[in-house]
Order: C-alpha cells, then sequence, then structure tokens
C-alpha cells in the first residue's frame, strides 16, 4: 500500500515512563507546534516518536502522553496527512504502528506545501481582488490603490519564495522586503 511501510523486526520495546529531558522535549517541541498554529499534541506526538525511534501503537501514544483514543486518531490522521508520521506494519504484530519522519526539510516541505503555500495563494487572490475593487471605485486614491499593489507583491515575493524553498530548501527573503520601501 502506498505511503505505509513495513519494520524489518518485531515490535521495539517501548520505555513505560518518560524521563524528564524526554518530556521537557516533547512539551517543547508541543510548544512551538501550537505556536505556529498547529495543535499542541501533534507536536508532542510527533516528537515522542522522532524521540524514541520507534514505531508505536496508538494505545502506546494514549498512555506515553496521556491522551484519549479519539484524540491520538484525530491527531495521527492529520500527522499521516502532512507525511510526518508513517504507518508501519510489524510482521506477526496485527496492530498499525506509527513512526516519525525523520528528514526534517523533507517534513517542512510538506507542511508547507500543504498548508502556509495555498495559504499565501490565497492570500494574494484576495490581494488582487480587493486592488480591482479599488481601481473601480472612484473614492479610492491613487495612493491607496498603490499600497494594495505594494501588498499584492509581498505575497506574490512570499509564494515564490516559499516555490524556490520546496524546490530547493533553501529560503531566500531577502528582496522580499524592499517591496515597502518607497
Amino acid at each position: 500500500m502506498k505511503g505505509y511501510l513495513w519494520a524489518p523486526s518485531a515490535a521495539t520495546s517501548v520505555k513505560t515512563a518518560q524521563s524528564n529531558w524526554e518530556s521537557m522535549a516533547i512539551d517543547a517541541v508541543g510548544n512551538v507546534i501550537e505556536f505556529w498554529g498547529f495543535k499542541r499534541n501533534q507536536g508532542r506526538v510527533w516528537a515522542l516518536l522522532y524521540l524514541r525511534d520507534a514505531s508505536l501503537t496508538a494505545a502506546e501514544i494514549e498512555k506515553e502522553l496521556e491522551l484519549s483514543k479519539g484524540g491520538v486518531s484525530m491527531l495521527i490522521r492529520d500527522l499521516e496527512r502532512w507525511g510526518v508520521v508513517l504507518r508501519v506494519r510489524v510482521p506477526g504484530d496485527g496492530s498499525w504502528r506509527y513512526r516519525a519522519e525523520t528528514d526534517l526539510l523533507q517534513m517542512a516541505r510538506r507542511v508547507i506545501e500543504e498548508r502556509e503555500f495555498s495559504f499565501i495563494a490565497r492570500i494574494r487572490a484576495d490581494l488582487a481582488e480587493a486592488r480591482k475593487l479599488a481601481e473601480a471605485d472612484a473614492r479610492v486614491l491613487p495612493e491607496q490603490v498603490e499600497r494594495l499593489r505594494k501588498m499584492e507583491a509581498v505575497a506574490e515575493a512570499t509564494e515564490k519564495a516559499l516555490g524556490v524553498f520546496l524546490k530547493t530548501s533553501r529560503l531566500d527573503v531577502g528582496g522580499m522586503f524592499e517591496r515597502f520601501r518607497a
């Protein structure tokens, strides 16, 4: 099946209690993810899987992070959709297990493409429509239309910078803010 992996060996043993450093790191990632507008527990699930470098069942994730079964199910569904968590089958084990994507640049690329890139495209389209409406309205000053053009140009530059990042894993925003000057 596309998107699924087979683990080469039997189920990896799971640590039953998080150590202080692990809890602190998991919570730190959760806080960053929440700051970026995602669900805090999405970051916590990914961080647990990433730090353990093991495939865990949903029940093990529930227990380790003290989350509900339904909550873990929804979190994993989102994380799989973004490609940051992979579903794994271990031979001889009937349960699905989950493993973190470990290529951080690839992971960032997927999330940016899925979320930020489409968001910027919508913003750019809204600004273009606002500019057209402003140009058609005799009450709007030419300076206001010009400011809309500048905002539209920044959105376009942002979209291009994200496109370059998605293709090259390099993000250059150096000239982006030049459009606000003048």
